[in-house]
């Protein structure tokens, strides 16, 4: 059996999947990541803040929430962008292709080239 965190995962599965161990790790290391990003960026949003209360003092419950805010922000995008990583890797190593993140081609919509006669005889502009 493979252990992925606390569930294990049956052989079979675990062998159709040869990349799942490295896609747990993976995951892991993003939530660690989102995890770092949320305790570091807490403490220096509040250590900012405080060398700028002498300037603009305010209570120290509003330095909190906006510590606490803007690090959760923070560790969202850190932890999504690690996850659409480790997705991709999955991908790759299920599939063998990378998948494809460019934007869809937008298309630019047609002109119309004069008066067109509908199927009930209108004429359209």
């Amino acid at each position: 059996m493979v252990n992925i965190g606390l569930t294990r995962v049956d052989d079979a599965v675990a062998a159709r999947h040869p990349g799942l161990q490295s896609y747990a790790a993976c995951q892991s290391g993003a939530f660690m990541k989102g995890t770092g990003t949320f305790v570091l960026g807490a403490g220096c949003l509040f250590a900012i803040q405080s060398i700028l209360q002498k300037k603009l003092p305010y209570p120290l419950q509003w330095n909190l929430l906006v510590s606490i805010v803007g690090s959760s922000v923070g560790s969202y995008a850190v932890t999504r962008w690690e996850t659409q990583k480790c997705a991709d890797l999955w991908i790759l190593m299920e599939t063998g292709k990378v998948p494809d993140r460019s934007p869809p081609q937008v298309s630019e919509p047609e002109v119309s080239k004069g008066h067109e006669k509908t199927k009930y005889g209108d004429v359209m502009d």
